[in-house]
């Protein structure tokens, strides 16, 4: 089977040739560039310029090699675009690394610290001496808000102003065409199963401009203006979403939303307010996403404990679902298989991140892997990934010794040869 086949496979519920695996197929399941670095020379591969496509979390763009050499079976858009020099920067991360970030990021140094400006100059996002990754420092409706502005704040906020590739390279007049073109030669050099990151997000979207806490205290006590901002959100994204999917929609497999819904010990919501405020705007947009490219999947990063959520997530239209973080209450991947294998499929769960691969030995990562691989590939309705990024301080031999057990454990028996008489 190609890569493409694999992956639709199992989202169509179906068991491939073997279990598909994502390294760098979106945001959430990439590899952070301090450890990608290691990995290179962990792997003896010649030494390449380390690009940063992912500014705030520092996330690599994984080379040719790398995908080939743990048999990966996607591919993110945005591989498209950036591709020239001309679209990079000189930088140096936090362990001393060279490397290239986006030359349209404002990245200066002040004292103390590593600072992204806005198009305005303000100070959107700040990486402290001694921390990997930007954070956000400015929250646009924090202390007012002007539902008017939205629109034009979001260039304010860190997570929706500093753009990975293809970024402002589609942007303007010719946008559409760049994209669109961008978006065909990829299909025609890859047989990757391709991911178009739109994001989407709802619940994120009112934490980015009102910080989280005002967010929430925003549902819960003004849930009338809650729902006037969403408003303004969802009208902004379908605009969007008409232009993505006219651009990619025949030249992509799955499209990618985005909203951390969930925490350490559950939702960050309830069910009755996740049905009040969000169902209805994820099934409008996913709907639309069906009526305009029909064939797509339909994806959502969705971080945390969220079993509560699954029920309404799937009758909005939900198709998958990542990272599947099996160490938060409730996901457990036995029982997530069990109740809502049929209907969902898991885009992730196949390796704890949070302490294992950064912690534990190679042979306890190879244990772990083939455990978590035999309870989901069942039936399809599983692509392998690990639990969100590879953070930067996961030691090279992890990281082969987890796609290593993946490959070993991710053959169907249908696929197997038939031993010799």
């Amino acid at each position: 089977m190609t890569s493409r086949e694999r992956v639709l496979a199992a989202l169509n519920h179906q068991e491939a040739d073997r279990v598909p695996v994502d390294l760098s197929g979106h945001r959430s399941s990439g590899i952070a560039a301090m450890a990608y670095a290691r990995l290179r020379q962990h792997l003896g591969l010649e030494p390449r310029p380390i690009r940063v496509y992912d500014p705030v979390q520092q996330l690599a763009i994984v080379d040719e090699d790398v995908l080939s050499r743990f048999g990966v079976d996607t591919v993110e858009l945005g591989r498209a675009f950036a591709q020239q020099d001309e679209h990079w920067q000189d930088w140096v991360l936090p362990d001393g690394t060279p490397c290239q970030m986006p030359a349209w990021v404002k990245l200066e140094r002040e004292t103390g610290r590593w600072v992204i400006r806005s198009g305005s100059g303000r100070v959107i996002a700040q990486m402290p001496d001694g921390v990997l990754y930007f954070e956000q420092t400015h929250w646009p409706f924090a202390e007012s808000d002007d539902l008017d502005r939205l629109s034009d704040d979001l260039g304010e906020s860190m997570w929706t102003a500093i753009a990975s590739p293809p970024g402002p390279l589609v942007a303007g007049p010719g946008g559409a065409r760049v994209l669109a073109e961008g978006a065909r030669q990829l299909r025609q050099r890859t047989d990757r199963a391709i991911l178009g990151l739109f994001g989407g997000n709802l619940l994120e979207m009112g934490q980015f401009f009102y910080r989280n806490d005002g967010f929430l205290m925003l549902l819960a006590a003004r849930p009338k203006r809650a729902h006037e901002f969403l408003d303004r959100v969802v009208e902004l994204h379908r605009a969007n979403l008409e232009r993505f999917l006219g651009a990619v929609g025949e030249h992509i497999d799955i499209i990618v939303f985005g909203d951390d819904l969930g925490m350490q010990n559950g939702p960050q919501i309830s069910p009755k307010m996740y049905r009040e405020f969000f169902f209805p705007r994820e099934r409008f947009l996913w709907q639309r996403v069906k009526a305009l490219a029909p064939r797509l999947k339909i994806m959502l990063h969705c971080c945390g404990g969220v079993r509560e959520l699954f029920p309404g997530l799937i009758e909005a239209g939900l198709e998958a679902i990542n990272p599947v973080q099996i160490t938060c209450r409730g996901m457990a991947a036995q029982e997530l298989k069990t109740e809502f294998g049929r209907y969902m499929t898991f885009w992730g769960g196949g390796c704890d991140t949070r302490e294992l691969l950064s912690h534990a030995s190679p042979a306890q990562v190879d244990e772990h892997v083939r455990r978590q691989v035999e309870i989901l590939k069942p039936g399809g309705g599983f692509v392998f990934q690990q639990v969100h990024n590879i953070l930067a301080d996961v030691p090279p031999a992890n990281v082969v010794a987890m796609y290593d057990a993946v490959l070993a454990a991710g053959t169907y028996a249908a696929a197997q040869p038939t031993p010799p008489r």
